[in-house]
């Protein structure tokens, strides 16, 4: 999944965004940067400017992330250095959105492998814990600078550009990363939670826990109140608006939300199709 990954970021480099002098953001768009003004070599730069956050990581993250991000971005750097592709298109608009999408899958790839081609991420992680930002909030700070230096050096079009380039990539590695089964965690109120229970257990595998609770509490009847149970599962988006749409056949006024989750580990979470 690593190679993969490396594969679709080296296609993205090579194939729209250096034959055609574009810019990203993260360490490969400083070091894009620092090749169109300085005409260091690209590589060198990348593989320079990603060991000063790795050797945080190697601390702090976790030993394996930083040996296995040091091997990508090392086989990243060889792929540029050595591996020709022929520029794709010349149009600007579609060099920003298709360069995003395919380095932004490659992206995606890495980090489900494990590792990052890119040590923003690194950076904003201990930033994060300082100032009290979020992660997003401290990238698109640091994306920002270089952008500015890029409408300063290059003229405001090619910062624009960047700016496309860079969402783009940061949207697609996000989808990659969640995959198209993200996994969201469903909550249940119900009058009906016996039959709830059995819908979400027995008709679709799930696993689920139960809390006990009490509903009522309403304005002009706050000392009405009854015991219920709050049910909670983890599903995938996929199987979400039809288990919403087989509860509202057991009850039409179930209260019920969701909110995503980033990871999950142990019990019951889908099941597993038969051959």
């Amino acid at each position: 999944m690593m190679m993969v990954g490396v594969f679709f970021a080296v296609f993205s480099l090579k194939g729209f965004m250096i034959p055609n002098h574009f810019l990203d953001g993260g360490v490969t768009g400083i070091s894009l940067l620092f090749h169109e003004l300085y005409h260091i070599n690209f590589s060198l730069l990348l593989v320079g400017i990603n060991i000063l956050f790795f050797i945080p990581a190697y601390k702090y993250v976790g030993k394996l992330f930083a040996i296995r991000s040091l091997i990508a971005v090392c086989f990243l750097a060889a792929g540029v250095e050595f591996i020709a592709f022929d520029p794709i298109t010349t149009d600007r608009l579609l060099i920003a959105i298709f360069g995003g999408c395919f380095i932004g899958l490659g992206m995606g790839l890495v980090i489900r492998s494990g590792a990052a081609i890119d040590g923003f991420e690194v950076l904003a992680v201990f930033t994060t814990r300082k100032v009290g930002f979020s992660m997003s909030e401290v990238i698109l700070f640091f994306n920002s600078i270089i952008f500015l230096t890029a409408a300063n050096e290059f003229g405001i079009n090619t910062a624009m550009y960047a700016t496309i380039t860079y969402f783009t990539a940061l949207k697609m590695a996000d989808y990659v990363v969640d995959g198209i089964e993200e996994y969201i965690s469903l909550t249940i109120i119900s009058r009906e939670s016996d039959r709830v229970k059995s819908l979400l257990v027995n008709r679709f595998g799930k696993g689920i826990t139960v809390y006990k609770g009490e509903r009522g509490y309403l304005p002009g009847s706050f000392h009405e109140k009854t015991d219920c149970d709050v049910i909670v599962t983890i599903v995938t988006r996929l199987e979400l608006l039809n288990i919403h749409h087989e509860i509202n056949k057991i009850d039409e006024k179930a209260f019920m939300y969701t909110h995503k989750i980033k990871e999950t580990k142990g019990g019951i979470i889908k099941q597993k199709g038969g051959h």
